[in-house]
């Protein structure tokens, strides 16, 4: 069993990696904190393999935490801020999950995490309770920002507006403004995931809640279908019907 700790200031945090840590055989969870002082004693003391360690905390950062801990455990990143990742891989961290974290890139950040830390059963764990993997989860894009070029998992779209020059990529977490036309992003988008609706809008269609006449509803967001792709749309629809 490899041993884990998560430190994470956020108990909603905590909740989500308590969970996904239960479905995994080879994961054995010690203890969830938002103390990341007694977390690092803990460290320190011995017995903690692997740490899922948040990066922004009040008391101590995750940087400082695994400059201290000075590689007595093993850490994979978490926070909502892409900016620490450089530093973090310096730090030779196992891996870096940008929150909200899904559970197939959980998943896979974990297998890496079994290869450093069991070489040897890697290939003889199974993992019933994990979903499907499937290309299309772990599928991403880049996209060129303000200023950086972003990595986009195709699994975290939403849908996709048009703007005139720029386009906005809306994920659960965040919006992603790129200077990009629609036309290109279609094309570079899985035709069995996405489909233009409108000449402002792609939409993911697993991320569809409901369909009332010629709008779509994401959440709370209300997409108009338009006239030139209505036929095209619903074809789809109708081929995903039971």
């Amino acid at each position: 069993m490899i041993r884990c700790l998560v430190v994470d200031d956020e108990p909603l945090a905590l909740h989500i990696l308590e969970d996904y840590i239960s479905k995994m055989p080879f994961l054995e969870l010690v203890k969830a904190t938002t103390n990341p002082i007694d977390a690092l004693q803990l460290v320190q003391q011995g017995g903690i393999d692997l740490v899922f360690l948040d990066v922004q905390m009040p008391e101590l950062t995750g940087i400082q935490f695994l400059r201290i801990a000075n590689g007595k455990a093993k850490v994979i990143l978490t926070t909502a801020y892409s900016q620490y990742a450089l530093e973090g891989y310096e730090l030779d961290v196992i891996d870096y999950l940008l929150k909200p974290i899904a559970f197939d890139r959980f998943f896979k950040s974990v297998q890496k995490a079994q290869a450093v830390l069991q070489p040897a059963g890697k290939a003889e764990v199974k993992v019933e309770t994990a979903p499907p993997q499937n290309d299309f989860l772990s599928d991403f894009i880049f996209v060129k920002t303000e200023h950086k070029i972003q990595k986009v998992y195709l699994n975290d779209i939403l849908y996709i507006e048009g703007l005139k020059d720029y386009i906005s990529i809306f994920t659960p977490a965040e919006r992603i403004i790129t200077l990009q036309n629609m036309k290109k992003m279609e094309d570079a988008l899985p035709e069995k995931h996405f489909i233009r609706v409108h000449k402002s809008y792609i939409v993911s269609i697993n991320k569809i809640d409901s369909i009332e006449r010629s709008r779509i509803f994401i959440g709370e967001k209300v997409i108009p279908v338009g006239d030139t792709y209505r036929d095209d749309f619903f074809k789809v629809i109708d081929g995903k019907n039971i």
